[in-house]
């Protein structure tokens, strides 16, 4: 059994003079506020003030697809780790499923997972031995009990955490009720939706007949014609704004875009209406749809994040036995000039328009993103995200984006995550990442101590306020 060791000068360089130079840049920034613009953590954790994490299992394993997927790709089942089958049980008792992830935590060595467990386990619930079969039950009563105070409930530890604002993910068709809640509770904590249309822009989303009526009801507008449904669309989105939402986000397969004519548009969704869709209508559309959304923006002064690039639910078997978004989303090459191409040209000169993209294919970094953000006034560079969120993710990042884009065109961090816990730990080694960055920049002579001490403070808070219009 070994202990967990949070070293005070880790992911700096081993060079004594970088090391020294990012430990002094990193500690004005380690605490200062979180700005957490876009993540998917579930808002009716902060809309009770009595709510709790649940069991270990529940806050660290159940909903976390990184710790399942890593298990899986070892052939643990994923019923094992409480993961329902569609038809079928899933193990319900969280002691077995916490031990099961015990025994097998030495499988996140190395990973990016394995850091934020040990960061949250270590300094949010005082564990300072690493999770192993001889230790299981120990560690799962001991945060059973901590779980079972009043001080780490979801809005004491949004508190602790020091969070200024954190942002959720929301379907278009969602009334927003745990936000409502969450106002209507006078707690002061700043949770903030985000605006997300996929369920009814891409027509081959589960579902999405069933979406537009949805639609329809909440919008108060009858959706019969593409019109309408554009009508409902900003509908929404007032809805959204007024609810304290600075921000829409969009997952595509690619970034094409294109804009369709009157006809052609109208055609394709009434196929759509009728059952009649087929896989280029929904391609099409969803090109036409980023433009149409894109200029929705420029009105309503709402940030557009694109999130193209990943092949979803691409092992077959768990999708039909379990559903989407366990795991099993893998990357694929992605084209941003050309695909983009229609819509900068009508939107990337309007500074009104903050486009955020992201990419899970890093050669686009330098070939494509860099140069693009570092001339359109429209558009900025998000974070390593998915897959590149980690030291090495980051180092590349810095590598192959700033030297082009510069720093300004560059949205800061976001964490992008679920795993409410973990929300510290990554905004920690996004810190520390950037020290080192930074202290290689001052070593080097490129940029002198004032310099890099102000771009601390943007790249800890600054950037992400200014992009997401947080400030």
């Amino acid at each position: 059994m070994t202990g967990i060791s949070l070293n005070p000068d880790r992911f700096f360089s081993p060079d004594p003079t970088t090391r020294s130079l990012a430990r002094r840049l990193y500690e004005p920034v380690a605490r200062l506020p979180i700005v957490s613009p876009h993540g998917h953590v579930d808002p009716r954790l902060f809309a009770d003030p009595q709510a709790t994490f649940g069991s270990p299992a529940d806050l660290f394993i159940i909903p976390d697809h990184y710790v399942t997927r890593m298990l899986y790709s070892q052939g643990i089942p994923l019923e094992q780790l409480g993961i329902s089958p569609l038809n079928g049980k899933a193990e319900t008792d969280h002691r077995k499923i916490w031990r099961l992830f015990c025994t097998n935590f030495h499988l996140l060595r190395g990973t990016p997972s394995g850091i934020w467990l040990q960061h949250a386990l270590s300094e949010v619930f005082g564990i300072n031995e690493k999770p192993c079969a001889d230790n299981a039950e120990n560690l799962y009563d001991h945060l059973a009990e901590r779980l079972a105070r009043p001080e780490y409930s979801p809005r004491k530890l949004f508190e602790r955490f020091n969070i200024a604002v954190l942002c959720t993910t929301d379907a278009a068709t969602s009334t927003l009720e745990h936000h409502r809640a969450i106002r209507a509770s006078g707690w002061q904590g700043q949770i903030r939706p985000t605006f997300r249309p996929d369920g009814v822009t891409n027509l081959e989303a589960p579902g999405w007949q069933a979406d537009i009526l949805r639609l329809s009801e909440i919008s108060g507008v009858e959706v019969v014609d593409y019109a309408s449904f554009i009508q409902a669309l900003e509908m929404r989105r007032e809805f959204f704004k007024h609810m304290g939402a600075v921000a829409t986000d969009h997952a595509s397969l690619t970034p094409f875009t294109a804009e369709l004519t009157p006809g052609a548009v109208e055609q394709i969704f009434q196929h759509a209406l009728k059952g009649q869709a087929t896989p280029n209508d929904a391609a099409r559309f969803t090109a036409h749809m980023l433009m149409e959304l894109a200029r929705m923006s420029v009105e309503d002064g709402l940030v557009m994040q694109l999130h193209p690039g990943s092949l979803r639910n691409h092992n077959a078997g768990i999708f039909q036995q379990f559903g989407p978004d366990k795991g099993a989303d893998i990357p694929i090459q992605t084209e941003y000039t050309r695909n983009l191409l229609p819509l900068l040209n009508k939107y990337g000169n309007d500074s009104r328009l903050t486009l955020i993209l992201f990419t899970l294919d890093e050669a686009t970094y330098a070939r494509e993103l860099a140069a693009l953000a570092g001339h359109y006034p429209a558009l900025k560079i998000g974070p390593p995200w998915w897959f590149h969120d980690s030291l090495n993710g980051m180092q590349r990042y810095f590598d192959q984006v700033m030297e082009t884009a510069g720093l300004y065109n560059t949205a800061g961090f976001n964490d992008d995550t679920r795993a409410f816990c973990s929300i510290p730990a990554r905004h920690d080694v996004w810190r520390r990442a950037s020290a080192n960055w930074v202290a290689g920049l001052v070593a080097r002579h490129i940029v002198d101590l004032d310099e890099a001490q102000e771009m601390m403070q943007e790249l800890a808070v600054g950037l992400a306020r200014r992009a997401y219009r947080l400030a």
